[in-house]
């Protein structure tokens, strides 16, 4: 195995985890927040008129526990994507840098590297990510498990959104890029600083921390309609009653969804849970690369570890087998 190829599972690895450990710690936040985006207003009244609406509904009807309805399938899909993520990411990086012979990547570059890897976790996990979305925007206590969500449907609901969540493909290639400029830029100063040659090997907790809120925080902001829209059209169909109302829903298609919020909510619809998703984007990206940060060396020890461990135990069978012979 190419040292590429290790370099490129230990970022992967990495991310993989600290996704995971983000995500189960923001949890409750982020189905509320989904909850409440996923409504629309009608003839004037909303169920939710802000977040922590959801919240109260959750913690009156004791099913506080139902706020973390889908979490195993959400730590699933973000394990999934986010290795696959920093693995694509690292390795077209690396292997940028091999073919055009420089360390250094530029912008431009850098955003087609990170939109390539993210159509790639986009296509694989949309199924798991459709399913998630369902469970969370469910009733509480009322939502079903991963198996009934994927086969409810057809084959074709499992990837409801997937045209979005390609284009939502800018908003981690945004992120990345300017936490990964913003990064070089801080280590460089250090380096300058230290004046010995050598350079920092990684961030600090508190550094990586903020460079991932502001790097997220801009990302959100530039694609934050279509984040909307896609949360819409893979939410579940209400069941709280059987009223006329729920009953009309818009067309679970991008038109439909645009449709229905321009005419009942207006232009600033589009907009509507920006607080609470750059609330939680910012805080469950800055966890994800600081957490990643820290864990990056270990990772990459134990990958080594383990490499070594089976060139040795190779060689010894070989050995074995030359003596038998």
């Amino acid at each position: 195995m190419s040292s590429i190829d290790l370099e490129s599972i230990s970022e992967a690895t990495s991310g993989a985890i600290g996704a995971v450990l983000s995500t189960t710690i923001l949890y409750p936040l982020d189905t509320c927040k989904a909850k409440y985006q996923a409504e629309v207003r009608s003839h004037g009244r909303q169920k939710y008129r802000n977040l922590s609406d959801v919240l109260w509904e959750a913690v009156s009807t004791g099913q506080f526990v139902s706020l973390y309805q889908g979490l195993g399938t959400k730590n699933l899909q973000s394990f999934i994507a986010q290795f696959v993520y920093f693995y694509g990411y690292s390795y077209f990086k690396r292997v940028y840098q091999v073919k055009y012979g420089t360390k250094s990547i530029g912008t431009k570059a850098n955003l087609l590297l990170a939109a390539s890897a993210g159509a790639c976790t986009a296509i694989i996990t949309q199924p798991l990510d459709t399913a998630s979305s369902r469970m969370q925007t469910s009733a509480f206590g009322r939502s079903k498990g991963l198996w009934a969500m994927l086969t409810e449907g057809s084959w074709s609901e499992a990837f409801d959104g997937l045209g979005i969540s390609l284009l939502l493909t800018s908003n981690p290639a945004i992120q990345y890029t300017v936490f990964d400029q913003l990064k070089q830029k801080l280590l460089d100063g250090k380096l300058r600083k230290a004046g010995n040659g050598t350079s920092p090997e990684s961030l600090s907790a508190f550094s990586a921390f903020l460079l991932g809120a502001i790097s997220k925080s801009i990302a959100t902001v530039l694609t934050y309609p279509a984040i909307r829209c896609k949360v819409m059209i893979q939410a579940a169909d209400s069941s709280d009653d059987d009223t006329k109302e729920n009953k009309k829903k818009p067309r679970k298609t991008l038109m439909g969804v645009l449709d229905a919020i321009w005419k009942r909510e207006g232009i600033f619809g589009f907009f509507k849970g920006l607080q609470a998703q750059i609330l939680k984007t910012v805080l469950s990206s800055a966890l994800l690369l600081m957490i990643k940060e820290k864990i990056a060396a270990t990772t990459w020890v134990l990958i080594l570890a383990i490499r070594s461990y089976l060139v040795v135990s190779q060689g010894r069978l070989k050995g074995s087998v030359k003596r038998l012979e």
